[in-house]
């Protein structure tokens, strides 16, 4: 069987049921990730939607952005200022398997939506709270969107050291900490999941973006408790005559036949050159020597002579040029979906299942596209009483 074949295989959470009341990002791609594995996603938006779906790039109204966050579920809009309307999620709580929230702490509970309340109608039920600092503690009500927590982690800062950005902090402007946090509480949530398997009980799963970025800097965390004397080596982009290149030569093999590679005259009896230690002491001078013979060739070239020696490099590509990739291509990577503008693509999850499909759901729902068909079928609601929860949840 071809390894994309999915047509005589399911999710492997194929049979699980999600509450979705995320907003923004981390939350709702971590419940696209479980959507993608096959789980039946519900997402339960306000009646104003989620704040995404206004968010460019749009297309005839619609958001693209919101897409790539939430292909794959089923959208139901509700008033939770509704007494009716809490009454019919805590109806899909019996059946429900996972509820993911990230709201700030508190606020679900507020709604009497909190843990201990959904959990007593289904102890079964796994709870996944989202935030930026935690459910308890002193930051835990702390207003926090992704570029706060990394401003906050000490990724900023470290990132502007990398790059000599001089004194002035970084902003990298990329949501580093809500791709995180959607993967770790991706993670939780598996991890509770087969827990659960085990001992038949849900359980409350607590993600931060603030942990989960510290998550991301092993040296960094390290070398604050115990400080090197010189900031470690960090290979600089190598200019070329049509762009920039990316050389990472981190072994001395490595190194040694990437400058065999390029020609470097008379290196290994150069006391700078010809050891480990001596490249380390002189690296800026070292690193000169190399984009002295880069800065003479085109991107295709460098890449030929210095990947032809083994040794790892790639032109420093655009996101365009990436998604163009023949690897991608191969590999399926990109898949598309569709909202009432018409077709684009997402990336699916990056791994393959050999006996289970992953894939990213074909369509993005519109709002409240499903609430009449999910009320009736998991709340019970009918008549006048299901008119009455569907019309508060339509207005704006």
């Amino acid at each position: 069987m071809n390894a994309h074949d999915t047509s005589s295989k399911t999710g492997p959470l194929s049979g699980i049921r999600v509450l979705d009341f995320t907003i923004m990002m981390a939350g709702p791609y971590a419940t696209r990730y479980l959507a993608d594995m096959g789980a039946d996603v519900i997402k339960i938006e306000a009646p104003e939607g989620d704040y995404i779906r206004q968010r460019e790039p749009l297309r005839d109204g619609c958001s693209a952005y919101f897409g790539h966050l939430n292909a794959g579920k089923r959208s139901v809009c509700l008033d939770l200022k509704d007494p009716a309307s809490v009454a019919a999620v805590k109806k899909m709580v019996e059946s429900a398997d996972v509820v993911v929230e990230n709201f700030r702490p508190g606020a679900m509970a507020r709604l009497g939506l909190g843990y201990e309340a959904l959990s007593a109608i289904n102890p079964r039920l796994v709870y996944c709270s989202v935030s930026g600092f935690g459910q308890t503690g002193p930051d835990a009500e702390r207003p926090a969107y992704a570029q706060i927590v990394m401003a906050a982690s000490g990724y900023e800062v470290a990132f502007a050291g990398y790059q000599d950005h001089g004194d002035r902090p970084a902003n990298t402007a990329i949501f580093i900490a809500d791709v995180l946090g959607a993967l770790f509480a991706y993670s939780g949530i598996l991890a509770a999941l087969n827990h659960r398997h085990a001992t038949g009980r849900g359980q409350h799963v607590d993600t931060t973006l603030m942990e989960s970025m510290l998550s991301l800097m092993p040296y960094e965390v390290q070398e604050a408790q115990f400080p090197a004397l010189k900031r470690r080596p960090v290979y600089p982009p190598f200019k070329t005559t049509d762009g920039y290149l990316m050389i990472a030569a981190v072994n001395p093999r490595n190194f040694e036949s990437l400058l065999d590679a390029i020609g470097v005259p008379g290196w290994r009896d150069d006391p700078t050159m010809a050891t480990d230690r001596g490249r380390q002491q002189n690296w800026s001078a070292v690193m000169a020597r190399v984009e002295a013979w880069t800065s003479q060739r085109t991107r295709a070239e460098c890449e030929r002579v210095i990947g032809g020696a083994g040794v790892p490099v790639t032109a420093y590509q655009s996101v365009r040029e990436a998604m163009a990739g023949e690897q991608l291509k191969h590999r399926g990577t990109l898949v598309p979906v569709r909202d009432a503008a018409g077709e684009y693509r997402v990336p699916n999850l990056p791994f393959r299942l050999s006996d289970a499909t992953v894939e990213v759901g074909g369509h993005v729902p519109a709002l409240g596209e499903h609430s009449e068909q999910v009320l009736a079928e998991l709340a019970g609601l009918s008549g006048d009483a299901l008119k009455a929860v569907v019309a508060r949840g339509r207005k704006a």
